[in-house]
């Protein structure tokens, strides 16, 4: 069909005539209502943004000498943390003559990665960063599925 048909034929009927393939031989045209349209792609973008889940980045920060008490107690936030789904840096600040203890702050963070094995696992080992050693960690598979539950998806 001819462009002036098509475009005669598009306003007889009251909608317009929208280039589809621009690059195709010969350009694909559709008749259509571009204001129905617009609104329909606008209303799938919008549900497309309700359903993506946003991954957070958290960070627990430790001191070499925590105590017991302390050290469950952040460790309780970052259970919470990776159940909820969000990615968590594990840092050991050193301070002092504490810089001269690397094995002690490696030996923290692999508890912290033990106690929350149930919970997590480590995608990046510990590593010194100037006066800080840090580990990623990210939500296991199982606290994953538990998420999204039986009949989500």
């Amino acid at each position: 069909m001819t462009s002036e048909a098509a475009l005669e034929l598009a306003y007889s009927k009251g909608l317009d005539l929208i280039v589809v393939a621009p690059n195709a031989t010969p350009p694909v045209c559709k008749i259509m209502d571009l204001g129905k349209y617009q609104y329909e792609q606008m209303k799938r973008q919008k549900e497309a943004r309700k359903k993506q889940v946003t991954v957070e980045m958290k960070e627990m920060k430790y001191r070499l000498r925590i105590d017991v008490g302390d050290l469950t107690v952040k460790n309780q936030h970052l259970k919470e943390f990776l159940s909820a789904g969000n990615r968590v840096r594990v840092t050991i600040m050193f301070r002092g003559r504490e810089m001269a203890f690397p094995d002690q702050g490696r030996a923290l963070l692999k508890r912290v990665a033990t106690d929350l094995a149930d919970y997590g696992t480590v995608t990046q080992e510990p590593r010194m960063q100037g006066r800080n050693m840090s580990m990623m960690m990210e939500p296991s598979k199982e606290v994953l599925a538990k998420m999204k539950g039986p009949g989500k998806e």
